[in-house]
């Protein structure tokens, strides 16, 4: 089997708000196609225009060259010397950041290639399944109003879920609003119900250890990026300090950054985003050197159905996964553009083992609706 083509899909709302911290306004789809009509799909999380001048730009030179003109006429089951000759051919302009983002969504369409040509789900490709059903959390901003942030949770658990998570919005304004809101919420959902905080990077090191305190008290289960993810120091002191479980790592991209988080930040749980670490393949790397130190990991999935697709196979498929992130966004990307979800019941997603590949396909007709040419 030969690689024929790469296509990097750039697919945005036309009313997107740039204000707003959601990524499933617009994101891009890779779709990588092979000489046997077998096709494979992955997703990027990043800027999608500065990823798909990733794939797309053509050879400067050896270690200067755009992923398509290294992925033309290679075997895709090859996915392991794939990934370092992309690595390779991208670190004049690469070794992290946009370059490892567009390696991600490239990585995610090979595995779900092999798969299909295969007829194995790509978790089972991958090593194994330690989890069939894993827990999924409810992921939404963060609202404005308590009023609005109580709604919104006792809507999620009459959905079924039993974890959710609010970020970003207000929190971070006012000590005393954030600590209003979390009670209220507690007061609303009950004791059953896992709640974690993304604050954003709202606070310093002393507002952060400070409302730990205060989140610590009404059981929230996580409290993530509460520093900048630069503050290696403030992590540490953070996480050796306090009670509650921190977590982050969605911003990084590249298994010596969870390297970093997790021996010099001392994180409990780390977040890789497969749309954004170097794919499956480097999130598995990035999850052993986890399991080594007896760490979790939580995939973050803020996008579309592909993307909690590949979270899905990739947390089933390591030993210390057991959650996976759920967006509740109503965005036609995140609802629409896959035509058959991963199956969500009673707070629980099911890994699509009766399906090849990532076990989802695209709507052809939502891909072209919201697709920028």
């Amino acid at each position: 089997m030969k690689i024929t083509e790469v296509e990097a899909i750039y697919l945005r709302l036309p009313d997107l708000d740039a204000s707003q911290c959601d990524g499933t306004q617009d994101t891009l789809v890779i779709r990588i196609h092979t000489d046997e009509g077998i096709s494979g799909i992955g997703e990027v999380d990043s800027s999608p225009l500065v990823a798909k001048a990733v794939v797309d730009t053509p050879p400067s030179h050896s270690i200067a060259t755009g992923l398509r003109s290294l992925l033309i006429g290679e075997n895709p089951f090859e996915i392991e010397r794939l990934w370092d000759k992309m690595y390779r051919g991208t670190i004049y302009f690469g070794r992290s950041g946009p370059a490892l983002h567009a390696i991600s969504g490239v990585d995610m369409a090979l595995w779900d290639i092999v798969g299909k040509a295969s007829n194995r789900p790509v978790c089972e490709m991958m090593g194994g399944i330690f989890n069939k059903r894993l827990k999924a959390y409810a992921s939404a901003l963060m609202p404005e109003t308590i009023e609005e942030a109580v709604a919104m949770a006792e809507g999620y658990v009459q959905q079924g879920y039993q974890s959710m998570k609010f970020g970003w919005g207000p929190i971070g304004r006012n000590a005393r609003f954030d600590e209003a809101q979390i009670k209220a919420i507690r007061q609303a959902v009950g004791d059953d119900i896992d709640i974690m905080i993304d604050a954003g990077l709202a606070w310093d090191l002393k507002g952060a250890l400070r409302m730990a305190e205060v989140y610590e008290k009404y059981g929230v289960y996580w409290l993530e990026e509460p520093v900048h993810s630069n503050d290696l120091n403030g992590y540490r002191e953070l996480a050796d300090r306090s009670k509650i479980m921190i977590a982050g790592g969605e911003q990084e991209a590249g298994r010596l950054a969870f390297q970093r988080l997790l021996d010099e930040g001392h994180l409990d749980i780390i977040q890789p985003d497969l749309g954004r670490v170097g794919g499956l393949t480097e999130g598995k790397r990035i999850a052993y050197l986890a399991y080594d130190r007896h760490k979790k990991v939580v995939p973050h999935a803020f996008k579309t159905g592909i993307l909690v697709a590949a979270s899905t196979h990739f947390a089933a498929a390591i030993p210390n996964g057991f959650m996976i992130e759920h967006t509740v966004s109503s965005s036609p990307l995140a609802r629409d553009l896959v035509s058959r979800e991963i199956e969500f019941k009673d707070g629980y997603v099911t890994v699509p083992v009766d399906r090849p590949g990532l076990g989802v396909e695209m709507d052809e007709e939502v891909l072209n609706r919201y697709r920028v040419n």
